[in-house]
């Protein structure tokens, strides 16, 4: 399915089939499990993907116990309950509005940031809300990398997942994403996609 003009992009032709490509979102995944271990390793290569002053807002919550996924379940939209149920692994991904306290952390060279810039609870929330956006599609990516397939869905309750799993009010979901390996027939056909020039211009 290669299709890249060779010698152009530095990543391996193979490598591009399996993060873009052939890679794209599964309905139906086989009952092979996705340990902690897996996740995490996907973690660890996504987190050096880039975010404004280096905020690291993503917060994951992996839904393991039957208990946590029924809660769940019940708050998808009618057309994402059963995918949801059988997968897996589900993710849920949020936005943590507090990230500003691990800036002195992140940012050393700019301790400061964390109140001359972020300190007011608007601000945090817009940026926020944009850097752990970015990092859902960073995690997905990082997904695809390790071999599975990942399902993202925003359709959801987000008031209720937020009251059910961030009761403290400082997290957002943004995104529920469920992951394991695709089964051959969860695949949907490929939508279009728009050409180059009717999306990049030239001023």
């Amino acid at each position: 399915m290669t299709t890249a003009t060779p010698g152009l992009l530095a990543l391996d032709p193979a490598a591009q089939d399996l993060l873009f490509r052939e890679a794209h979102t599964t309905n139906g995944f086989t009952d092979e499990p996705v340990s902690d271990e897996l996740i995490k390793a996907v973690y660890e290569l996504v987190k050096y993907a880039p975010t404004a002053f280096n905020q690291q807002p993503l917060r994951v919550v992996l839904v393991r116990s039957a208990e946590a996924r029924e809660r769940l379940v019940g708050l998808m939209s009618d057309g994402n309950k059963e995918k949801t149920a059988k997968a897996p692994l589900v993710a849920i991904l949020a936005a943590d509005y507090e990230f500003h306290e691990e800036l002195p952390k992140l940012v050393p060279h700019f301790p400061q940031a964390k109140d001359v810039i972020f300190g007011e609870r608007p601000v945090r929330e817009q940026a926020g809300s944009f850097n752990a956006t970015l990092q859902v599609g960073y995690f997905i990516l990082g997904i695809r990398a390790a071999g599975l397939a990942a399902g993202p869905m925003t359709g959801f309750d987000a008031a209720g997942i937020d009251k059910a799993f961030f009761p403290d009010g400082d997290h957002s979901v943004l995104a529920v994403v469920n992951i394991g390996k695709p089964a051959k027939d969860g695949w949907f056909p490929r939508n279009p996609r728009l050409a180059y020039d009717e999306v990049v211009t030239t001023v």
